[in-house]
């Protein structure tokens, strides 16, 4: 019974050494390398006392080490007040009046490159009756597993708003998935031109992009629009950090979803979001009538959209041939 008792402790406490590790390398300001070479050598030698039959000292030890870097971590707090990359130095400001919606700050960039973009931030205004569709696209980036989630609302005069949430990189910064489970950026919510956002993805950083008809009934779409309206005001006065596993572009999409339709169920394809068509097809969120393969083969849109380049009707041109979708009808 000792023996498991010291080796459940000494697994726990170095998972809990190696994610301080990842925590400080990741968020101390200087000397990062000393540091966590003193945090290993300490977290080393509480092992070793308790292992030579010191439990109290090195209980004490571990103890006093876990409270100072938990209230270190603690103290770092999220900002919205930084050296902001373009592409997300603007936060989305909404004014809802019934019906009619203003949005400040909605992103439209002509991208060329990464790095050759024109900046343009429009006011746009939306007449939520007007609201007629909801998709989704997934843009693969690494593997077939990961992928980032947009949500695109269609409107009955043919336009459509994507939202996306991001990571708030400063400039300078490029995308971690390891850095985004140690507080290295805060969340931001985009609303942009499908245009930018998609066709930055698909023309310029050379993803793979799928886009799929989400199945709701009007009031779920109003409701989820004014959920990210909502999201954007909390982002803007609380900012949160970007958490590759509870709080990314999927996840946080679902929380919102959870408020509007009860009962979804947890899946872990909202962890793996490449595979996120699979679970709405298990909601009944997909076009009916269809399996999984062949709404993924005819929802790829990377080529129309590489072929459509900077159409005025780039959003009509990427829907061709996705199933559920009325290419003849705007929106719709």
């Amino acid at each position: 019974m000792k023996t498991v008792t010291l080796l459940t402790g000494t697994t726990l406490w170095l998972l809990f050494a190696a994610w301080g590790a990842g925590a400080l390398w990741f968020r101390w300001p200087a000397a990062k390398p000393l540091v966590v070479l003193m945090w290993a050598l300490s977290a080393v030698c509480v092992v070793v006392w308790c292992w030579r039959g010191h439990w109290a000292p090195s209980l004490l030890a571990a103890l006093v080490l876990g409270a100072m870097l938990l209230f270190w971590w603690q103290s770092i707090r999220p900002s919205n007040n930084r050296r902001w990359a373009d592409d997300v130095a603007r936060q989305l400001v909404p004014t809802v009046d019934g019906d009619q919606v203003t949005l400040d700050n909605v992103r439209d960039f002509r991208w060329r490159t990464p790095d050759d973009y024109d900046v343009r931030w429009e006011t746009r205004h939306y007449d939520l009756s007007q609201l007629r569709s909801v998709d989704t696209v997934l843009s693969y980036w690494m593997g077939p597993a990961i992928a980032h989630t947009l949500v695109s609302f269609g409107f009955a005069d043919g336009r459509y708003l994507t939202f996306s949430i991001e990571i708030r990189k400063e400039r300078g910064e490029s995308f971690s998935a390891i850095g985004g489970f140690f507080k290295q950026f805060e969340a931001t919510l985009v609303a942009a031109d499908e245009r930018d956002i998609v066709r930055v993805r698909t023309n310029v950083r050379g993803e793979d992009d799928y886009l799929y008809r989400v199945q709701m009934p009007p009031e779920a779409m109003r409701s989820l629009f004014l959920a990210y309206l909502a999201k954007a005001e909390r982002l803007r006065s609380h900012p949160r950090w970007y958490n590759t596993a509870t709080a990314n572009c999927t996840t946080i999409v679902f929380q919102m979803m959870r408020h509007i339709v009860h009962g979804l169920p947890l899946d872990p394809r909202l962890l793996l979001s490449g595979y996120l068509p699979e679970y709405l097809a298990r909601v009944g969120a997909l076009t009916p009538g269809y399996d999984v393969a062949t709404l993924r083969r005819d929802g790829r849109i990377t080529e129309r959209a590489r072929d459509a380049g900077d159409a005025a009707d780039f959003s009509q041109l990427i829907r061709a041939g996705v199933p559920g979708i009325d290419p003849s009808l705007p929106a719709r």
